[in-house]
């Protein structure tokens, strides 16, 4: 087959490695691609908000799969347009990626579902969001409606926190358009995990579990970023959990979206907060988390692009057996540039990643890098690497990619210490 990885980041670079080595990959393209993906696919100079282009590339190519990374392309249609040209897609419609590209549609088809989440109100006026936040007190959380690169959310600790926050956003001062609508929602107690699935718009297909890092400190500490880190699969997964999840959570919101006339095709990535009451759903997302999906492609055993076709063409059905995964577990560290998730510098260069990527059982996936002067790898983003190790235990996981960050060259970079600091504390516990 001959397929098409839509993005440019570490994700993308993830997705790339794994469809590789399937034996039905014959020609791999990334549009555009990155550094380290160069190393697998043909990177073309084509931006993912092409979407002329990349239909054209795709019919003079004989494309058999397009496999669509980033949520933005999805929000604006790409998988639509590809679709009316006959081509295997793996990702939802326009309609459907309301389910991500506005939090307000995602509540309001929950409580259609009855899937377990945070009381809520939607809010276009400055005045009733206060009066909200005033009767309901603090903690309380307040998000933008639409994408604002996984930066959308503020857990307010104070009523004065969440009134600023909801004022920021409603001024369009905070996230621009994302902000003109917002969110206000309970605060959950508990700890958060990522569960994973496949969707063909009729089936639930299981994935497996991660837990990510969104704050930029450790300790989970300091300004909410794209994730600094991901392992996988998350601590509190159990056969139990995993059965609440599929039933109470990912099939009634499967079921509904189809009843709605939004059938979704592609992953269904659902960030849920386990509290005393079980699973709860914090959010969901269209696409596969970036780093988690690091962490999961290094233990995915099953043939990826058997998976993605399936669900592209509707044929999950036909997956008789679960998908195979590794037992040794994986970790993911993400270096990021100075100032992330700030302002930033590009440019500066990274040294020694060859020998960094030798250390065993670790690979090392791009995500903002590009090419500079005589093949030197340059960063190119805010979140630029994505150190990623598996072994048979989660702590020698973890001493891998630390080792291999040890030997990276990069003044200008940084990472927590601290990636699956949970789930070690219960395994040194």
């Amino acid at each position: 087959m001959n397929i098409l990885v839509i993005g440019s980041g570490g994700r993308e670079h993830a997705l790339c490695w794994k469809l590789a080595q399937s034996e039905r990959c014959e020609r791999l393209f990334c549009a555009p691609g990155n550094a380290g993906i160069r190393d697998v696919a043909t990177c073309l100079p084509i931006k993912e908000s092409d979407h002329a282009h990349i239909l054209e590339f795709c019919l003079d190519n004989q494309i058999d799969l397009v496999v669509i990374g980033p949520e933005a392309p999805l929000v604006d249609g790409l998988a639509d347009r590809l679709r009316d040209a006959s081509i295997p897609v793996f990702g939802p419609s326009q309609a459907a990626a309301q389910l991500e590209g506005s939090k307000g549609f995602m509540k309001d088809l929950l409580a259609k579902a009855g899937v377990p989440t945070a009381f809520y109100q939607r809010f276009t006026e400055i005045e009733k969001a206060i009066a909200f936040i005033r009767e309901k007190g603090a903690p309380i959380v307040i998000k933008t409606d639409g994408l604002a690169a996984g930066k959308g959310v503020i857990l307010a600790q104070t009523k004065d926190e969440a009134i600023k926050a909801a004022q920021d956003m409603l001024s369009g001062e905070s996230f621009g358009a994302a902000g003109q609508e917002i969110i206000i929602e309970e605060f959950l107690y508990g700890e958060e995990i990522s569960y994973f699935a496949l969707c063909d718009g009729k089936t639930v297909l299981p994935l497996t579990s991660a837990q990510d890092h969104k704050q930029v400190g450790e300790g989970d500490t300091g300004l909410n970023t794209g994730g600094m880190g991901a392992y996988s699969p998350a601590r509190l997964m159990s056969a139990d959990l995993e059965a609440q999840i599929l039933s109470d959570i990912l099939e009634p919101t499967l079921k509904t979206m189809a009843e709605q006339g939004y059938a979704f095709t592609g992953v269904l990535f659902a960030g849920l907060m386990i509290t005393k009451d079980g699973a709860k759903v914090l959010e969901y997302n269209i696409r596969f988390g970036d780093p988690e999906c690091q962490a999961l492609m290094a233990r995915l055993d099953s043939d990826m692009v058997e998976l993605l076709y399936a669900a592209a063409t509707g044929q999950l059905v036909k997956i008789k057996q679960p998908v195979q995964w590794k037992d040794d577990p994986s970790i993911c560290v993400v270096m990021a540039a100075q100032g992330y998730p700030g302002p930033y510098e590009k440019g500066s260069e990274i040294k020694n990643l060859k020998e960094a990527g030798m250390i065993k059982g670790t690979t090392i996936f791009h995500a903002g890098t590009k090419l500079g002067p005589d093949e030197s790898i340059l960063a190119n983003g805010g979140r630029v690497l994505g150190v990623t190790a598996t072994a048979p235990d989660l702590a020698t996981a973890r001493d891998q990619a630390y080792s291999a960050i040890n030997i990276i060259e990069w003044a200008q970079g940084f990472c927590r210490r601290d990636i699956g600091w949970r789930a070690l504390k219960d395994i040194e516990n």
